[in-house]
């Protein structure tokens, strides 16, 4: 019922066309249940007296009071449509902005690809909710009522019929009805499951393409799909029964009517006409009927996708300003970790007890084996996760006392996967520099060595990436991420593994710029190579999240044994090449 009312709030703007669409159904209603009447007197009065005037008369009235129907129907619809259709757009606009606020830990909470199937297939099953129940939750009930009055108008002696039919059809959609909601909800869950595979599977192609594994990858999509089409299948069945048993109870109430009227017209106490309209007005209770029943399926199916983004919309974001937060125009970069441990989920902790201090305009490499914590590391200072415990400090100030705007925009920082955006390149590298000039941008090009390939582009700046910038190398994304970080001039500089596709001479040369051109930033390496942090005024050794070394190389070679094995298994020499 919570998740009704806070999706229901999203028509308040369109109040106008919410209570119009309706307003114009109940005129449709009205001259609905008057044809039956007017076609009751054409063969009770016109007919039956042979007065072709009157029945001239009364159809020509039965065809304006179709045509005033019509015309209230489809003013319904255009109005409920449009108030349908537009609180979807508002509903995904503010899903969408809030997924964008979302934390780490916020977006770890959410498969990628239930996010996907909220953001289009639940939005889209409220919005045909929505506008299926602005034009049918009052054509219906008053279609129903309306007809059962007519029916005790028209023809009281075969009203008891209705006695026996009613309660029946109503007992056939509840008990029906309980068992699709649950249902839908498992299709719902079940096509988060389809999408998270399809997604995984296009961001993996290659890979798949490159083991040959595709026919691995068709049979663990076929056991998803497979599983969301018994499923689909099952609530199916239940829908597909509804209808018959609503139609069979119907069929056998019009026989019974037909045979109670026939004894009662040879007994002179009913009229041929008052059997017509007793008729059509079980065949109009018939359709409010069915009309029920697909509101009542629709919320079913409804109701699971408004929990599922009601729950999106009240997720707590776990990572935010707190109200003595402050903004730091500018910042020298020095860097302080007190004690931070932080760990995923509450699980096992990722980071033990971390203290070092980094001071300004240092080159700082982070160096340890697979999943000793080196990127979550990194990641606390942007606060992309927030500590466990302990605290982190720039300049002196806990960063949880900075505003996270104020905080990012003072940090560039280049992730371990080069993901770039369709557009130009110049949209790219402004993500990072929104109002960066042409000259910002070159220099930060030279600076990442991007300007070498971007040169050779016929529109420069302006060459088209495709989606996941697949026109481009490897290394050519690496380096264009890197630029988009060096635009801003960041006061912090974080380069998560980024050179790792790029050649020795552009990583040489791209270190170089680093030092003369950026020799205030303070910059982190993430690297698997000793080779690239050799030359670190203060190189950070992570093992099993624990940090077991801190000082220079000669430092780290003398008191810390997990640098030393890293450094004899990579050929004791490399630096020489450096």
């Amino acid at each position: 019922m919570a998740s009704f009312k806070r999706i229901f709030a999203y028509l308040k703007p369109y109040k106008f066309l919410a209570i119009m669409g309706p307003l114009f159904m109940v005129l449709e209603v009205a001259m609905d249940l008057y044809q039956p009447r007017l076609m009751q007197n054409i063969i009770d009065i016109g007919i039956a007296n042979r007065d072709l005037s009157y029945v001239l008369k009364t159809g020509s009235i039965m065809i304006l009071i179709a045509f005033l129907g019509l015309f209230g129907g489809v003013m319904c619809i255009m109005l409920s449509t449009k108030a349908g259709v537009n609180l979807s757009t508002d509903l995904r606009r503010d899903l969408y902005k809030k997924i964008q606020k979302f934390s780490g830990e916020n977006i770890d909470k959410f498969q990628s690809g239930k996010l996907i199937t909220i953001l289009t297939n639940d939005v889209n099953s409220i919005q045909m909710a929505v506008m299926m129940m602005l034009r049918i939750v009052v054509r219906a009930p008053l279609l129903f009522i309306g007809s059962i009055v007519m029916v005790v108008i028209s023809a009281y002696e075969l009203s008891p019929i209705l006695l026996g039919v009613i309660p029946l059809i109503l007992i056939v959609i509840i008990l029906l009805g309980k068992r699709v909601g649950g249902l839908f909800k498992k299709v719902q869950e079940s096509l988060d499951n389809v999408n998270t595979s399809i997604q995984e599977n296009l961001s993996g192609i290659r890979v798949v393409k490159a083991f040959v594994r595709e026919d691995y990858e068709i049979k663990k999509f076929e056991k998803v799909n497979e599983n969301l089409t018994l499923t689909n299948i099952d609530a199916m069945k239940l829908i597909s029964i509804l209808i018959p048993i609503v139609s069979l109870i119907i069929n056998a109430a019009m026989i019974a009517a037909l045979w109670i009227g026939a004894v009662n017209v040879s007994k002179g106490t009913i009229q041929v006409g008052q059997i017509m309209a007793f008729l059509n007005y079980l065949i109009q209770i018939l359709i409010s009927l069915m009309m029920i029943a697909m509101i009542f399926v629709h919320i079913t199916r409804a109701v699971p996708s408004m929990e599922r983004t009601v729950e999106v919309l009240d997720t707590e974001i776990t990572i935010k300003d707190n109200l003595n937060s402050k903004e730091l125009d500018n910042i020298k970069g020095e860097v302080e970790f007190k004690n931070v441990s932080y760990s995923y989920n509450s699980d096992d902790l990722v980071l033990k007890n971390i203290n070092f201090k980094i001071e300004s305009g240092s080159r700082v490499g982070i160096i340890g084996s697979t999943g000793s914590g080196k990127s979550t590391l990194v990641k606390l200072i942007g606060r992309l996760y927030d500590v466990s415990s302990g605290e982190i400090l720039i300049d002196g100030v806990d960063i949880r006392d900075i505003k996270l705007f104020s905080l990012r925009k003072l940090i560039g920082m280049v992730p371990q996967k080069a993901l770039l955006f369709s557009g130009t390149i110049e949209e790219n590298i402004k993500y990072g520099k929104e109002n960066a000039t042409l000259e910002e941008m070159k220099k930060a090009a030279n600076a990442a060595c991007a300007m070498e390939f971007i040169d050779k582009f016929e529109d420069s700046f302006n060459y088209e990436l495709t989606q996941k910038a697949t026109n481009l190398s490897g290394g050519q994304k690496q380096r264009l991420s890197i630029t988009r970080a060096l635009v801003r001039h960041p006061s912090i500089l974080i380069l998560d593994d980024s050179t790792s596709a790029v050649d020795a001479q552009s990583e040489r040369i791209i270190k170089k710029a680093l030092e003369e051109e950026f020799n205030e930033t303070t910059t982190f390496i993430i690297a698997s190579k000793i080779s690239s942090i050799i030359n670190s005024n203060v190189i950070l050794v992570l093992d099993d999240g624990e940090l077991v070394g801190c000082g220079t190389h000669e430092e780290l070679l003398n008191n810390c044994n997990v640098y030393k094995e890293i450094y004899l298994s990579q050929g004791g020499k490399e630096e020489k090449n450096v």
